[in-house]
C-alpha cells in the first residue's frame, strides 16, 4: 500500500476531528471548494470534513433556524456513520460563510442542548465575511430606508431575520438579537470553543458590509486614503493586523472651505448611483425580479410548513429546545449586492450620542471588544487597550439599539478578528473564499492559507 493511503487501522487511529463547512445565501457545497481542498491537502486522514448540502440554493430563504436544524441533523448523521466505520471522533470545528455563519451559530446551539459537547471537545469556530448584525443598513436616510424595505421583502423567513424584522417564536424579538444574547444557548454553545475567529472584508463587500461582519460600531475603512492600514507581515497585503489594524492619518491642515464643499458635493454625488438604480435598473427588471421573488417565498412557505409538520424528514421536536438558558438566484442576487453597494454609511449625531453608552460613543464596543466583560476574555484581553486608541477616533454608525447589544455581546465572547483587504476585483464577499475561479479572486488562497497556518487547531 502506498504512503498516501493510509491503512483502516490507521485511519481508525488517527481520524479524531470533524470540520464543518456551512455555505450562504444562494450558496451551495461548491462554493467552499477552497476551504474543503486546503483541510483535506493539509490534514489528509486526521480531519474528515462535512460540507452542508441541506441548505442548497433556494433552500436558504427558509430561515436561519429551520437551516441550522437542518445542518444539524448532517452533523449527527455524519457522526453515526463515522462511528459505524470505526471512528472516535473527539473533536469538532464549525466554519461558516456568510449567511452560513448565523446558521452555524445556530447550529451549536443545538448541538448543545443535544449533549453533543458533553463528548466531542468544541475547537474552531470561524465565520468569513458573515452578516453577525444582520445586513440592515444603518438606519439614516430615504436610500437606507428604501433598502432595509426592498432586501427584507424578498427573501422570505431568512430576509425577514437578516434585516431584523421577524418576531422569533414566542420571544417577540428578532432571531438574530436571540442568537447574541448572553444568556441564551447560542452564546453559551459559542463561549465552548477553544477558538473564534472571523474573517470581514474591508472593501467592496456588496453583500455584507464591514461593520457587520467585523461586528463594529465603526467602520474605519470608508476613505482609505485617510487611513494607514497594518498588515500580519507575512500575509500582506491580504490580511489586516488584528492588534492595530489601522490608524487615521493625521491632517496637517483644515481643509479650505472650497475644499470641504467639494468634498460635500462629493458625498452628495455618490448617493446617485443608488438612486439611478433604483429609477433604471429596478424598473427594467421588476417584473422578472418581483415574479423570481414571489416565486421563491411561496416555495419556502411551502417547505416551512412542511418541516413544522414534520413531513420533511427531520423531527422538529428533537431540535425545539429553550433558547435561553435562563428559561432552561444569482440575477437576484446580483441586483440586491448592486443596490447595497451604494449605500453611503450613516452616523449619529453627536446629539444623538448623548442617549448612548459611552462604550458606544468611543468605538470601545466595536471590534475592540472594549467592554468590561470582554476584557474578562483571554481572547480579547491581548487586543484591548491599542485597538481602544485606534477606534475611538471614528464616528459611530447609526445602528440600532438591538445591534449595539449584540456588538457588546458578541465582543464579550472573545473573537479573534482579521479584517481582509481584497485588491484584485470588486467583488470581495466572493473572493474572501475564492468562491470562483480566476485571477480577481486569488487572493482567498491569502485568507485560507492564513486561517489554516494561524488560527485552526488540529
Amino acid at each position: 500500500m502506498s504512503t498516501t493511503e493510509p491503512a483502516q487501522s490507521e485511519l481508525v487511529a488517527n481520524t479524531d476531528h470533524l470540520c464543518v463547512l456551512v455555505h450562504g445565501l444562494w450558496g451551495n457545497p461548491n462554493h467552499l471548494s477552497l476551504l474543503t481542498s486546503s483541510l483535506r491537502d493539509k490534514y489528509a486522514d486526521r480531519v474528515s470534513v462535512l460540507v452542508a448540502k441541506s441548505n442548497s440554493d433556494n433552500f436558504t430563504y427558509d430561515g436561519i433556524d429551520l437551516g441550522g436544524e437542518r445542518v444539524a441533523q448532517e452533523i449527527e448523521d455524519r457522526l453515526r456513520e463515522l462511528k459505524d466505520e470505526g471512528h472516535n471522533i473527539k473533536k469538532i470545528s464549525v466554519i461558516g460563510y456568510s449567511l452560513g455563519g448565523l446558521i452555524a451559530r445556530y447550529t451549536i446551539g443545538l448541538l448543545l442542548s443535544r449533549g453533543l459537547f458533553d463528548t466531542i471537545q468544541p475547537m474552531n469556530f470561524t465565520t468569513f465575511a458573515s452578516p453577525h448584525l444582520g445586513v440592515r443598513t444603518p438606519n439614516r436616510g430615504y436610500g437606507s430606508q428604501v433598502w432595509n424595505v426592498l432586501g427584507s421583502r424578498t427573501l422570505s423567513a431568512s430576509g425577514r431575520q437578516l434585516f431584523l424584522i421577524d418576531s422569533f417564536r414566542d420571544t417577540g424579538r428578532p432571531l438574530i438579537s436571540i442568537l447574541a444574547d448572553s444568556n441564551s444557548i447560542f452564546m453559551q454553545a459559542l463561549s465552548k470553543f477553544k477558538h473564534r475567529t472571523l474573517y470581514a472584508n474591508i472593501v467592496n463587500d456588496r453583500s455584507a458590509p464591514y461593520y457587520t461582519t467585523g461586528i463594529s460600531s465603526i467602520d474605519p475603512f470608508v476613505d482609505l486614503d485617510t487611513v494607514k492600514i497594518h498588515y500580519v507581515k507575512e500575509y500582506s497585503p491580504v490580511i489586516l493586523d488584528p492588534e492595530q489594524p489601522v490608524v487615521k492619518k493625521a491632517l496637517d491642515v483644515v481643509p479650505a472651505f472650497a475644499q470641504r464643499a467639494l468634498i460635500t458635493s462629493q458625498s452628495l454625488l455618490n448617493q446617485l448611483p443608488f438612486f439611478a438604480a433604483l429609477t433604471v435598473f429596478v424598473p427594467i427588471g421588476s417584473i422578472a425580479f418581483l415574479l423570481n421573488a414571489g416565486i421563491q417565498s411561496v416555495r419556502s412557505q411551502q417547505r416551512i410548513r412542511l418541516h413544522e409538520e414534520g413531513k420533511a424528514g427531520i423531527q422538529v421536536g428533537s431540535y425545539r429546545i429553550p433558547f435561553m438558558v435562563e428559561n432552561a438566484r444569482s440575477a437576484m442576487e446580483g441586483a440586491l449586492e448592486e443596490l447595497n453597494s451604494e449605500r453611503r454609511p450613516q452616523y449619529l449625531q453627536k446629539s444623538d450620542k448623548e442617549g448612548h453608552r459611552p462604550s458606544e460613543v468611543s468605538g470601545a464596543s466595536d471590534s475592540s471588544g472594549d467592554d468590561e466583560k470582554a476584557e474578562d476574555s483571554p481572547v480579547a484581553t491581548k487586543y484591548v487597550t491599542r485597538r481602544r486608541s485606534t477606534f475611538e477616533k471614528f464616528p459611530v454608525l447609526a445602528l440600532t439599539t438591538e445591534q449595539f447589544d449584540m456588538i457588546d455581546s458578541l465582543d464579550a465572547a472573545g473573537f479573534k478578528k482579521y479584517g481582509v483587504h481584497i485588491h484584485n476585483g470588486s467583488h470581495s464577499h466572493a473572493a474572501i473564499i475564492m468562491r470562483r475561479s480566476g485571477k480577481r479572486f486569488e487572493e482567498g488562497k491569502v485568507v485560507a492559507k492564513h486561517w489554516l497556518n494561524e488560527e485552526f487547531e488540529l
